[in-house]
């Protein structure tokens, strides 16, 4: 494949993963790996070529090309979560913690659970839009599941997300009111890219609910998040940054094998919507 045709983002991703390989989907920890000569490119023409067949496509194709692509992938359980996200979400200065995605908190990996300044599990595409639960495929999907702090996780609830509102405690520079929520600044594209690939990968066609974008808040139940108008602007705003790529590149080589197409080619966000 030609490698020109890879972005900024998506080769700055190949070249990271060549530092930063799980040791197994279980240790939580990471190894230095010595990049041979040529590696770089070589892992560069693999991002490449996993898009191939999306290439040269914009709007409904581009959207269609790309659910082919990334519907093919490995499952997690929802129990096997925890420990998937204690290596996704690891502190790049402390191996021992996680980061928190609204909260920015840096916090133990052995703080899961249930208690109110526990981390759990949080579903960013929220899990009643659309009413798949806990089941294993949305519901298990890491490409949208982030550690964060319990009490912050029930302030979130399941709004939608947009701009404005009160403080959220324990979660610096993220606001809510009572039908929306709005990120910290660092995470705002994280959350955009991360809706948006749920938007892609579940259409209805694997027994679950087709997930689709609005520009709306108080979706309840429907399988539906906005607003879209402000997470395109998010996406821009925040643009992939090593972390989130890094994350993107853990979750295709150990766990799901596919990977978050807007975190490697965000320039798609507006193609498609």
């Amino acid at each position: 494949m030609r490698i020109s045709r890879l972005t900024p983002c998506a080769a700055a991703l190949a070249a990271a993963a060549l530092f930063l390989v799980p040791v197994s989907a279980s240790a939580g920890q990471q190894r230095a790996a010595a990049p041979a000569a040529g590696s770089a490119s070589t892992a560069a023409s693999a991002v490449d070529a996993y898009y191939a067949t999306a290439e040269g496509k914009t709007g409904a194709a581009l959207k269609t090309a790309l659910h082919t692509i990334i519907k093919t992938q490995s499952k997690v359980t929802y129990d096997g979560v925890w420990n998937a996200l204690k290596v996704t979400d690891q502190d790049p200065a402390n191996p021992n913690n996680v980061i928190l995605v609204y909260s920015g908190r840096s916090q133990s990996k052995s703080s899961n659970g249930g208690g109110v300044n526990d981390w759990n599990r949080e579903h960013v595409w929220a899990k009643s839009h659309g009413d798949f639960g806990t089941a294993t495929g949305p519901g298990t999907d890491l490409h949208h599941l982030r550690p964060e702090d319990v009490t912050v996780n029930s302030t979130r609830g399941n709004k939608d997300f947009d701009k404005g509102g009160s403080p959220v405690s324990e979660a610096p520079g993220s606001f809510t009111d009572s039908d929306s929520f709005e990120p910290r600044d660092a995470v705002k594209g994280d959350v955009a890219r991360m809706l948006l690939y749920m938007a892609v990968r579940y259409d209805g066609g694997d027994g679950f609910a087709d997930l689709e974008m609005n520009d709306k808040v108080n979706n309840g139940s429907a399988p539906a998040i906005g607003r879209i108008s402000v997470l395109k602007q998010w996406n821009l705003q925040d643009p992939p940054d090593a972390f989130e790529q890094r994350r993107n590149q853990v979750i295709y080589d150990t766990y799901q094998h596919n990977r978050n197409p807007f975190i490697d080619h965000p320039e798609w966000v507006n193609s498609i919507w």
